[in-house]
């Protein structure tokens, strides 16, 4: 089948248009799956925009190929590395270090940030035996419930 049926053969610049509705649109519906098909149209209108005259069936072909293999890289590279410790024992995140973000006595509770979600979350609730003063490095001594026993690090 030709493309001279199809009447007016996309430019650089629709590939673009497209690419960053696309994107916008991953910001609507946080599937991080929509963002490649974004990217692969910005770059297949960069290629247009050096190399222009390609068939439409070119060019969707190419756009195809380029969404599929970013996707693909993401979820095979990238995307583990950023999977959380959701589901994981206890015993696993014992001694993981924290920032104390709220002072804490042996009768009041703070808070704790990890760079990395511990159990699913970044921020915990947390208790100890001693006083710990806001920004020391903590560490978790036990999971207890919804808190965590920390001490220093």
């Amino acid at each position: 089948m030709s493309d001279a049926g199809f009447g007016l053969v996309p430019q650089w610049w629709h590939w673009m248009v497209l690419g960053l509705c696309l994107t916008l649109f991953e910001l609507f519906l946080p599937s991080f799956f929509i963002l490649w098909f974004g990217v692969g149209a910005v770059l297949l209108g960069l290629v247009l925009l050096v190399a222009p005259g390609l068939s439409l069936t070119a060019q969707f072909l190419l756009w195809a190929a380029l969404s599929l293999g970013f996707t693909v890289f993401w979820f095979r590279y990238f995307k583990n590395r950023t999977v959380s410790t959701v589901g994981s024992s206890t015993a696993h995140v014992t001694g993981e270090v924290g920032l104390l973000t709220q002072n804490l006595t042996s009768d009041t509770r703070g808070h704790v940030r990890f760079q990395k979600p511990v159990l699913g979350a970044e921020v915990w609730e947390c208790y100890a035996d001693e006083e710990i003063e806001t920004g020391t490095r903590v560490r978790i001594v036990a999971v207890e419930g919804n808190f965590i026993k920390v001490a220093k690090a």
